[in-house]
């Protein structure tokens, strides 16, 4: 490899580097997003309802950033077998990242439209079931920023709980009886345990690309 050639892996090497660290930057962002979601919904809290939209942009900013970092890294010189590995895992996760940055603003919409109404008798199981989606996001950033593939094939066995939790609600929620008045706080409490069944779904991609950025193997 000449002094032209080695100059210019560094210089990958230096953006591939900083790729990463917004890679994770974007999914600190999203993790306070989808907490700040469930405060919004749990602590009926309006003030922090209102914050999602601005970090929403703040997420579509990064994701559209490190698209673009990815797509001018792909077509560049310098990369190897591991760095197109990493540059493609890199692409489809600031993906699911971003859905769930989508799904976090949308709960705090819900959580608005949900407050005038007195909290229904699900909604401790409902919190339980987005502490848990929750704590699937945080393993699987732990996973990213480790490059753990261990860590990452486990977010999927915690999936199970969270499909579990939704089945149960959704028949418990599908099947109430004797409603008084509206019917509109029933139909949102469907769509927040949808939205975190999907939320646990995207953690679940994130620590199985984690795992195929460091194994190669898709599980």
């Amino acid at each position: 490899m000449n002094v032209n050639s080695n100059s210019e892996r560094r210089h990958f090497e230096r953006r591939l580097k900083s790729l990463e660290r917004d890679v994770l930057r974007m999914g600190a962002l999203v993790e306070n997003s989808f907490r700040l979601s469930h405060q919004a919904l749990f602590a009926r809290d309006l003030e922090v309802a209102r914050e999602l939209p601005r970090l929403d942009k703040q997420i579509d900013r990064f994701y559209k950033q490190i698209e673009l970092e990815c797509a001018a890294l792909l077509t560049s010189e310098s990369p190897v077998a591991q760095d197109l590995r990493l540059l493609s895992a890199f692409m489809q996760l600031v993906r699911d990242l971003e859905r769930i940055g989508d799904y976090a603003k949308d709960l705090a919409e819900i959580a608005i439209k949900l407050f005038p109404y007195p909290p229904h008798r699900c909604v401790p199981q409902i919190e339980e079931m987005s502490h848990h989606a929750q704590a699937m996001l945080a393993t699987s950033l732990v996973a990213l920023a480790d490059l753990d593939a261990d860590a990452g094939k486990t977010v999927k066995q915690l999936d199970d709980f969270v499909d579990d939790a939704y089945e149960t609600l959704y028949q418990t929620l599908a099947t109430e009886r004797d409603i008084k008045g509206v019917v509109e706080p029933i139909l949102l409490l469907v769509l927040v345990i949808r939205h975190l069944e999907r939320m646990a779904d995207h953690a679940t991609n994130i620590g199985q690309r984690v795992a195929y950025i460091v194994t190669g193997h898709r599980s």
